[in-house]
């Protein structure tokens, strides 16, 4: 199987039918609910393909350059961009676009939205400081060069700051949107996960096991590719959801008020001090 071909089955097809599905709600007078419509959710959405390109580009030539995984050449056009295939950067923007299609229909069939709740201070410190906890035990399978942990450490010193940033901003909105959060991550997971596993045993790309815990998955699916499209998920979950939420927008302005309130005054004391 070409990547190519993988991408087209796989990916662009439920894409157009998801897009066909958004059609048919419009027409039905079925939208996106008041409480998600901080922005325009297609242009949060692109928003989302451009981090991911941007984000996703050096850790993945990095990857590839240290062969952590490779591809075969004669499944893809030949167009290399550093050290990693045109086809995988085209991955990058229509995995983004496939998760945050699936969840813009759910947020489109889920009008009511529960209370936020009453312990979110809480809530977003205690889930920060687990992560971060997370995020130095693969920092230390790195330092202390254990091979096998290679690519899960890499994985995880990759993707979990950016979901530290989320949860210390609103682990209680994504709490408060949980329903919608893990109807996402979960089905997605598991379908790229089974996709990928298909892509492997037609030797699209290959995994090297010696830079993984050679724990396989219905016989074939290393352990990492599953925790890779688990945590980009929850990446693209996490950041349309707090984006799309009209809470995060007010809090975010709080925040910004709160800030330009402390320039100001650090600005008159400054002048005063002279």
């Amino acid at each position: 199987m070409t990547y190519f071909g993988f991408l087209a089955i796989f990916v662009v097809l439920p894409i157009l039918m998801l897009w066909a599905a958004a059609i048919w709600d419009t027409r039905r007078g079925i939208g996106i609910p008041p409480h998600f419509r901080s922005w325009g959710a297609h242009w949060i959405l692109l928003a989302h393909v451009i981090v991911a390109v941007v984000y996703t580009t050096p850790w993945d030539n990095y990857l590839v350059a240290t062969r952590v995984w490779w591809y075969d050449p004669n499944l893809v056009t030949g167009l290399v961009i550093g050290y990693v295939p045109i086809e995988e950067y085209t991955f990058f923007v229509l995995m983004t676009l496939l998760t945050g299609s699936w969840l813009l229909m759910l947020i489109r069939h889920t009008p009511q939205q529960p209370a936020l709740p009453r312990n979110g201070a809480r809530l977003r410190q205690l889930s920060t400081a687990a992560i971060f906890a997370l995020w130095l035990v693969f920092v230390a399978i790195l330092v202390f060069g254990w091979r096998p942990g290679t690519y899960m450490a890499l994985l995880f010193v990759w993707a979990l700051p950016p979901i530290m940033l989320q949860t210390a901003f609103g682990a209680d909105i994504l709490w408060q949107n949980r329903r919608v959060v893990w109807l996402t991550v979960l089905p997605m997971t598991l379908y790229l996960a089974a996709a990928d596993k298909l892509a492997i045993s037609s030797g699209t790309w290959t995994i090297n096991p010696e830079q993984t815990v050679n724990i396989l998955i219905l016989g074939r699916l290393p352990l990492e590719e599953f925790q890779f499209f688990f945590i980009v998920n929850v990446l693209i979950t996490f950041g349309m959801t707090l984006v799309m939420s009209v809470e995060s927008k007010a809090r975010a302005a709080r925040y910004g008020a709160a800030l330009r309130n402390l320039f100001n005054r650090k600005q008159t004391v400054e002048i005063g001090g002279e």
